[in-house]
């Protein structure tokens, strides 16, 4: 890896993200490797719980789809981040009203990128959300 494919050691990846710079290739690079490390483990823990989650994965697989461009990437990254971090408008943990804030960041995600979101994606978030609700009953 090249010094200029970095992402910038001063950028906390824990931090909220500066909206002047949600498209900037280092904050690109960061919030790739925050959603690597993090969407995993909470897509699994609450799939089961919230109704958008197809949508999310579906958006994770586009993200991750090389015919997907990179604007869309980025925004869909910046969205999936949201959904990772621990911290964010509304915690997760409240009952009922904890995920409308990651729900409406979809919408929003949706109403911007939503068309590089291809029925392949939502095909193969739908046969995963499946198995993951069956292996969860």
């Amino acid at each position: 890896m090249t010094d200029s494919a970095k992402p910038d050691a001063s950028f906390d990846p824990r931090a909220a993200i500066d909206p002047s710079r949600a498209l900037v290739p280092s904050v690109l690079q960061v919030n790739e490797v925050r959603v690597q490390r993090g969407f995993w483990p909470k897509f699994q823990r609450v799939a089961a719980r919230v109704p958008f989650a197809r949508d999310m994965l579906a958006v994770w697989f586009s993200a991750r789809d090389p015919q997907t461009p990179m604007r869309a990437k980025g925004m869909m990254l910046a969205a999936l981040a949201y959904f990772v971090l621990p911290t964010d408008a509304i915690p997760d943990i409240l009952a009922g009203v904890g995920f409308t804030d990651d729900a409406a960041v979809l919408l929003a995600l949706m109403g911007l990128v939503g068309t590089h979101v291809k029925p392949r994606h939502k095909d193969a978030a739908r046969e995963v959300v499946d198995r993951v609700r069956d292996d969860r009953a």
